[in-house]
């Protein structure tokens, strides 16, 4: 008979050893010119914003902080708790009704941020027996949200309906969903979402499209790309679209059939186990949304400061992206360099976003700059001017 001797025990790691292995992978990071860091900023920052997701100038606007601190006051500083127990307020039901109105849909449900209405809509509108179609430069949150619905994902080729139609016609699942973001927020070129619908349709397959970058921006007045493409308020068509771009505000909403939003009611995990939204920030979208409706040509000047940074960036001898919406990229050589690149345009009083592996999908680091709608053609030349003059060389 043999006798085996006891497994030897592996020491245990000193309790302060135990994350040391973060520092190896910071120092990775490192390595690749892929260390990210947070700024604070001032309430009163002197330098030229464009750098936010603030697309028509409403952050500041006095109608919007107005409506937020009349929000506040009368409902709170929180909703209490989740929507199904004390979290919805008399002003929920109202943007709700607002937003689903002016966007062309029967009904919208709002949530604490659009990446959660994003994990909202994949995991409630899919199981194991579904096969979803998903472009290959879509947003975090909804790569997440495909991650997180058990679902068959099969990552399509960027803004190629063809392919969808390919896939969708090979399935042998019962039920299939498309999406897409409707801007792509990297370069800012909008999503073929008519060619999306046919594929999507020709083969009993959902159409899902996150309009975070179209919505006030695109449509008449702003009311979104999917009204733009004449989608909007299909019944094979869900969108989301988030609160915290042109309207201003925080949290995000899905809009798409009255029987699609009863189920997320019942069902969406990010909705049923979520606190409600802040009553500031529900008052400040219904605010911003209300100005966009009585001034509609915000949406145009939005479009026309974009196209007129794209033309004179690419005038300066920059690669600079052709935009459909309101945001203009330029491409840098690299990760760090996108990186000193944006620090120089701050240092020179302009924020510009820096975008780089991991974030962008082709793997080319850009500078990314938005055209807000409430900028000036001066405040335009000055951007132009900085971001040249700090090119790296």
């Amino acid at each position: 008979m043999v006798i085996s001797s006891a497994p030897e025990q592996q020491q245990a790691p000193a309790p302060a050893a135990v994350f040391d292995w973060l520092d190896e992978a910071a120092e990775l990071r490192a390595r690749a010119g892929l260390t990210r860091t947070l700024r604070s900023r001032p309430a009163e920052d002197p330098v030229l914003d464009l750098a936010s997701n603030d697309y028509l100038g409403l952050v500041h606007h006095p109608a919007v902080t107005r409506a937020a601190a009349e929000a506040a006051l009368r409902w709170g500083g929180g909703s209490t708790g989740s929507r199904l127990v004390t979290g919805t307020t008399a002003l929920h039901t109202e943007l709700e009704r607002e937003l689903a109105e002016f966007c062309g849909f029967e009904a919208a449900l709002v949530f604490s941020s659009g990446y959660a209405a994003n994990l909202a809509a994949l995991t409630a509108l899919t199981d194991p027996d579904t096969l979803i179609v998903s472009d290959a430069y879509n947003h975090a949150s909804l790569i997440d949200g495909c991650r997180l619905s058990r679902s068959d994902v099969h990552r399509a080729p960027h803004s190629d309906p063809a392919s969808v139609a390919k896939t969708l016609a090979a399935r042998s699942h019962r039920r299939a969903l498309v999406v897409s973001d409707s801007v792509f927020s990297v370069d800012g070129n909008a999503a073929p979402l008519a060619g999306l619908s046919a594929a999507a349709r020709a083969h009993g397959a959902a159409l899902l499209v996150d309009d975070a970058h179209g919505l006030g921006v695109l449509g008449a007045g702003g009311s979104g790309a999917l009204a733009a493409a004449g989608l909007a308020g299909q019944p094979d068509v869900v969108a989301t679209v988030t609160l915290s771009k042109s309207l201003g505000s925080q949290g995000g909403a899905v809009l798409g059939p009255r029987r699609v939003v009863r189920h997320l009611v019942e069902t969406a995990r990010t909705f049923i186990f979520d606190t409600g939204l802040a009553p500031a920030a529900v008052g400040a979208a219904l605010g911003a949304l209300r100005l966009l409706r009585a001034e509609p040509h915000r949406a145009d000047r939005a479009r026309e400061v974009a196209r007129t940074l794209a033309e004179r960036l690419t005038a300066a001898g920059l690669h600079a992206s052709t935009p459909d919406a309101a945001v203009v990229s330029v491409r840098a050589p690299g990760p760090e360099a996108a990186v000193r690149w944006a620090a120089d345009c701050r240092t020179a009083g302009l924020a510009v976003g820096c975008f780089r592996p991991p974030s962008v999908p082709d793997g080319i680091s850009r500078l990314r700059l938005t055209a807000r709608g409430d900028l000036t053609d001066t405040q335009i030349s000055e951007a132009v001017r900085i971001v040249g003059a700090t090119a790296p060389a």
